[in-house]
């Protein structure tokens, strides 16, 4: 039984599509809370998180909304922070994916206050590592991994530098099949594990997930998950305003939450990029909360099966 609270972050000032503020309440609708309960958690909803006022702030390059984001970015990193110093298992509902730069520098900031590491999983069909001066849509939802593994430039976010970044090597991105040029030198620069659908399709998730899931374990790190809806194929997740096909499918996203469970690792989650203005009669939600439902314990079957991370759990 784990101690979850849930945090809304409406925001879709990174986004490229109106929709995504209406994330948080999808989520709800679609019976989060209850159903994170019926598993045997403690379930607490905290209500919306709201930015912090940022004004008169300028960036280089073509950056839309940089006060905007700046803001949310600030107060999702104080409320990853004090979340989890308190001994929760936060999980923040969105909301365009520009929040993760905020939860995992909060997450990053109290592991290295606690002595640990901090591990990334992105489960995205982008990497997210543009930095202002790369970018070419100036949506700022292409940015945080960038952000919280320490590029420079960001400065305006929190007003100075990111002191506690998450090192490169301790982030793995699954699922990844929309990469623009300069990003994609970044990404190789930076020796980030990016393990694309081609990888998926002939290793399969297993085979990639559970030696990072080792990793971890033998560090005594903490996980942070960072869950997009365009992470899956649009054909099953149509809420989403930045669809590529030939995305994960139904079973592979949910091995991958099992494995996340039976890990014991997950400290935080985002769910990322749910517009339910561009979804079919809620389904996507449901489907994000299904997910959301095997990573903390759902099973079809009680199999009687040792995991292989029961020393973390």
């Amino acid at each position: 039984m784990r101690q979850v609270t849930l945090y809304g972050a409406g925001m879709e000032c990174g986004a490229s599509q109106r929709g995504p503020v209406m994330g948080p309440a999808a989520l709800r609708t679609a019976g989060i809370v209850e159903t994170l309960s019926g598993l045997g958690h403690m379930v607490e909803d905290r209500g919306d998180l709201r930015p912090e006022p940022v004004a008169g702030l300028t960036v280089p390059g073509r950056a839309r909304n940089a006060g905007a984001v700046a803001g949310w970015v600030r107060a999702l990193k104080a409320g990853a922070e004090t979340a989890l110093a308190a001994g929760e298992l936060p999980i923040f509902l969105g909301g365009d994916h520009a929040l993760s730069a905020g939860t995992v520098a909060g997450a990053s900031a109290h592991a290295a206050a606690a002595g640990r590491s901090l591990f990334v999983l992105w489960l995205d069909a982008h990497t997210d590592f543009n930095t202002f001066a790369t970018t070419e849509s100036g949506n700022l939802h292409g940015t945080p991994a960038a952000f919280f593994c320490g590029l420079p430039g960001f400065e305006p976010f929190l007003g100075g530098p990111l002191e506690t970044p998450v090192a490169p090597e301790r982030v793995t991105m699954l699922g990844i099949r929309s990469v623009d040029r300069a990003e994609h030198d970044l990404v190789l620069a930076h020796g980030l594990r990016v393990h694309d659908m081609r990888e998926i399709d002939e290793r399969g998730v297993a085979a990639l997930l559970a030696p990072f899931l080792d990793e971890a374990a033998a560090a005594g790190a903490m996980l942070h998950v960072s869950l997009d809806v365009d992470f899956l194929e649009p054909e099953i997740a149509p809420a989403v305003g930045t669809t590529v096909p030939g995305g994960a499918t139904f079973r592979e996203a949910h091995l991958i939450m099992e494995m996340l469970h039976e890990s014991g690792l997950v400290t935080s989650m985002d769910i990322a990029e749910l517009n339910p203005f561009l979804d079919e009669a809620g389904r996507t939600a449901r489907l994000m909360v299904d997910l959301a439902a095997s990573l903390f314990g759902r099973r079809v079957m009680d199999r009687q099966t040792r995991s292989r991370w029961s020393r973390a759990a």
